[in-house]
């Protein structure tokens, strides 16, 4: 989490902040959803998103169990 925080205020929190808290919400949102998550690649998961991390383990998981 901390590294979390670190790369939202040196990525993309302006330095002069925001004008109102109705912004900060819109932006930081924008940065999860729209960024972090779909564009930014991350070194612990290869260099991949992590929405295209999950979609792959997804993909490639066996369950434990079948049922019959």
């Amino acid at each position: 989490m901390e590294r979390f925080f670190r790369n939202l205020k040196s990525e993309w929190t302006p330095q002069i902040g925001y004008a109102s808290f109705a912004e900060a919400k819109a932006s930081i949102i924008d940065y999860i959803i729209g960024y972090y998550s779909q564009v930014r690649p991350h070194t612990h998961n290869a260099g991949m998103t992590p929405n295209v991390a999950e979609e792959k383990y997804w993909v490639e998981y066996n369950s434990v169990a079948k049922i019959t």
